[in-house]
């Protein structure tokens, strides 16, 4: 079911973004976030075109079926914790789309997927903090879309994999997450943690950007990688690289975005 308005035959890519660290863009945290927000701020400029809207996947919401926001204006979820008193009054008034939610639905269930919709829920800050930088006007209508709490690589591929149509209809679809999320010792500049985010860092670029059959066997994969549950104790914010890699399709990765933000390396990825 197209969502009406999309007529125009080029595809969107598809976009892995680093959505950093709570609200870490909108904090006095001088020359460690800055590279990141800057990276943000020049995606859309990147993109073929303005998209008639986006689906996004965000390392925070995991259901036990594929769900999808369905409320035409969905609220804020401030879901991150002990952080200054003004960063819980950031706004981001995109609108959501109950059309592309439907559209959603639909695709998983051609491919034999459940789907749920919820009518309720907001945009947690996996979503609207990047997206205060990367379509700062809030004027494209949003879809986010769970993770499985199966954390199955294979099952979050395959859901990006059902999802591809989409994108010859102008709808942006976007993972957000960290290549790196182990906060127990981000900041502690420990060169053994430091050094196992590098190795997985250079792994994961080799294995998104190889020809596609062969990056989703590696993705498979991805916790035999060298410092994988060093970088990832618990997954959920790799998945949306998953999601990402299986909505790609034929298209090939590249890296767009590398950084070392408190001494742990970081990556971003497009595809097509």
């Amino acid at each position: 079911m197209p969502i009406p308005g999309s007529s125009l035959p080029s595809r969107q890519p598809v976009l892995f973004l680093p959505h950093g660290g709570g609200p870490c863009f909108f904090m006095d945290w001088p020359d460690t976030w800055d590279r990141m927000a800057e990276y943000l701020r020049r995606t859309q400029k990147t993109l073929p075109r303005k998209p008639d809207a986006i689906l996004v996947v965000s390392g925070h919401w995991e259901e036990d079926i594929p769900t999808v926001t369905a409320a035409p204006n969905p609220p804020l979820i401030y879901d991150y914790y002990g952080f200054p008193p003004h960063t819980y009054q950031l706004q981001y008034p995109a609108p959501g789309s109950p059309a592309l939610a439907s559209t959603v639905c639909n695709l998983l269930h051609e491919a034999g997927m459940p789907c749920a919709t919820d009518e309720e829920r907001g945009f947690d800050h996996g979503v609207f903090i990047p997206f205060m930088l990367v379509f700062e006007n809030a004027d494209i209508p949003i879809v986010e879309l769970s993770l499985l709490k199966s954390m199955e690589p294979a099952a979050h591929i395959a859901l990006g994999a059902a999802l591809e149509p989409l994108r010859a209809q102008n709808v942006l679809i976007v993972g957000t997450g960290m290549t790196y999320h182990n906060l127990r010792h981000f900041m502690n500049g420990s060169p053994a943690t430091n050094q196992a985010a590098q190795e997985f860092d250079t792994w994961l670029v080799k294995a998104v950007t190889a020809p596609p059959v062969e990056r989703n066997t590696q993705l498979l994969h991805w916790a035999s990688a060298p410092g994988a549950r060093v970088c990832h104790p618990r997954e959920e914010h790799l998945l949306p690289l998953m999601v990402a890699a299986g909505a790609a399709g034929q298209d090939k990765g590249i890296r767009t975005y590398s950084d070392i933000v408190l001494g742990k390396a970081l990556s971003g990825f497009r595809f097509g």
